[in-house]
C-alpha cells in the first residue's frame, strides 16, 4: 500500500514537473517571436544614426568644396572644358557675378545691370567689311553702360548669347577678387599674383598686367597708368 502511495505521489511529481516545463517551452517560445523585432527597433536608431552620419558626413565636404571654391584659383589649376567658366575672369555687381562665356540674352542683361545706355547688334556676313570670315553668321552684341561694355556673341541660329568680352573704367565694378579700376599696382600684385607686367613696368608709364589660365584662350588684362589701374579688359579669344 504504501508503495502504491509512492508510486502516486511520484508520477504527480513528475506531472507537474512536465507541466511547468512545457508552459516555460510555450511561454518561450511565445517570446521568440519579439526577439527580431526588439532587435528591429534596437537597430532602427542605428541605422538612423548612420543615415544621419551619412548626410553629416557630407556636409563638412560640402563645406570644404565651398571653401576651395571660395579660394584664388591659381594659374593652371583648372582647365577649361566646353561651356565650362573660370568664374576668376568675372567681375561682380550687386551681388551678381558676370563671367567670360556666361550665357546672357538681353533680358538677363538688363535684370543684373539695368538697361543699357546703348545696344548694338551686328550679323557678320562675308560683305561686311570686317574680313571676318569665321565668325559669318555669328551676331554679336555689344552692351554700353557707364564705364562697362559688354559683348555677346551667338553662333549662326543660335538661340542664347554668351559673353566674350568686357572691359571696365568705373570702379563701382570689381573683380571677384575686388580689384577696381583706381587700385594702385602694388594692390593689384597682391591680388593677383599670378598675373606679370608685359613690359618694363616702370611706375610712371603705361604698361599691361596679365593675368592668363594656361588654356591661353581667356584672359583678364589690367591697364596700368601712373602705377594705377587705369581699366580691365577680360575677354576670350574667338576661334
Amino acid at each position: 500500500m504504501m508503495k502504491l502511495i509512492n508510486k502516486a505521489t511520484a508520477v504527480i511529481l513528475l506531472s507537474i514537473l512536465l507541466t511547468m516545463a512545457l508552459t516555460g517551452c510555450q511561454s518561450g517560445g511565445a517570446k521568440s517571436p519579439e526577439a527580431p523585432q526588439n532587435s528591429a527597433e534596437k537597430n532602427t536608431p542605428d541605422e538612423q544614426a548612420k543615415g544621419e552620419g551619412a548626410s553629416n558626413s557630407t556636409a563638412p565636404a560640402s563645406e570644404n568644396s565651398e571653401g576651395q571654391s571660395s579660394e584664388a584659383i591659381k594659374e593652371g589649376s583648372m582647365e577649361k572644358e566646353g561651356n565650362v567658366v573660370l568664374k576668376e575672369l568675372a567681375f561682380v555687381y550687386n551681388e551678381h557675378t558676370i563671367a567670360i562665356s556666361d550665357t546672357a540674352n538681353e533680358d538677363q542683361m538688363e535684370q543684373m545691370l539695368g538697361k543699357p545706355d546703348n545696344l548694338k547688334s551686328h550679323t557678320y556676313s562675308a560683305g561686311d567689311g570686317t574680313n571676318m570670315d569665321t565668325l559669318i553668321g555669328f551676331t554679336e552684341k555689344v552692351y554700353t553702360y557707364p564705364g562697362l561694355e559688354i559683348k555677346t556673341i551667338s553662333i549662326p541660329e543660335g538661340k542664347q548669347d554668351s559673353i566674350f568680352h568686357i572691359e571696365i573704367t568705373d570702379p563701382k565694378y570689381a573683380t571677384v577678387r575686388n580689384i577696381k579700376a583706381g587700385d594702385s599696382l602694388d594692390t593689384l600684385k597682391n591680388a593677383y599674383p599670378e598675373g606679370k607686367l608685359l613690359g618694363d613696368g616702370a611706375p610712371n608709364e603705361e604698361d599691361d598686367y596679365r593675368y592668363e589660365p594656361s588654356n591661353y584662350v581667356d584672359v583678364m588684362s589690367f591697364h596700368i597708368k601712373n602705377a594705377k589701374v587705369e581699366s580691365i579688359q577680360i575677354y576670350s579669344l574667338l576661334d
